[in-house]
Parts: C-alpha cells; sequence; structure tokens
C-alpha cells in the first residue's frame, strides 16, 4: 500500500490539515486528551501509523537510560507530536519538545496548541 506522503514535509502537510479540521470542528476550550484522541483518529483515517502515549527512553550519550517520557503521539515512527490545551505556547512547552527530541534522536516534531481559538503549529527540526 502506498503512503499518502512522499516526504516529511508532505507527512506534516497533512498532519497540518487534520489539525485545522479538528479544531474547526471541536474550537477550543476541550481537555488536551480530547484533542490527543481526535488527532489520532483523523491521522488513522489518512492510513498513518500513529502511537499514543508512547514510551520513549531518555539516554545519556553512551546509551544508558536515564529515564522516559510519553510521546502524546508517535508517527511513522520518524515525528513527535506535543499538543497543548492552553491559552498561548510558551517557552517551556518548547523546550519540552526539544528535549523529547535530542533524548531520543528524533529529528523532526511538531508543537500543536488546540486550546487557543487560532490553531497554533510549530514545527522543529534538530540537525
Amino acid at each position: 500500500m502506498e503512503k499518502p506522503y512522499q516526504t516529511i514535509f508532505e507527512l506534516c502537510d497533512l498532519i497540518r490539515e487534520a489539525s485545522f479540521s479538528l479544531h474547526r470542528y471541536l474550537r477550543h476550550g476541550h481537555l488536551e486528551n480530547v484533542y490527543e484522541n481526535g488527532l489520532k483518529h483523523r491521522l488513522e483515517k489518512l492510513d498513518l501509523k500513529v502511537e499514543q502515549q508512547l514510551p520513549l527512553n531518555v539516554e545519556d550519550e553512551d546509551g544508558t537510560v536515564l529515564g522516559n517520557f510519553f510521546a502524546d503521539l508517535f508517527v511513522e515512527n520518524q515525528l513527535i507530536i506535543e499538543l497543548k490545551a492552553v491559552k498561548a505556547l510558551a517557552e517551556a512547552h518548547v523546550a519540552q519538545l526539544l528535549g523529547y527530541l535530542r533524548a531520543t534522536n528524533t529529528e523532526h516534531g511538531l508543537l500543536i496548541n488546540l486550546g487557543a481559538p487560532k490553531l497554533e503549529i510549530r514545527k522543529f527540526v534538530l540537525t
């Protein structure tokens, strides 16, 4: 079966469209897990592999496991999505996602805030 995207950028576009559609339908004011469940559902309808609350290890440079965290959504084994339902994104939210990316050697991440009147999506790439 052919994937509905060719590049990571096309994958991010699909996620942006699904997020916008979900936000337009639900609007703001729900708890984060409602948006998380909704986005997972919409992405799976696009035939994307989505893992929810996936435990990921945080490792030291020598591979020693230092702890773990739970990625809100991990899409196609290559993209971490951190969802928020807040009035506005803060630097702490950015630091959280960047920490997840560094700790797991994942190159691409999206920080999505569905809790404000205007949808906010920020893409991050570790290089």
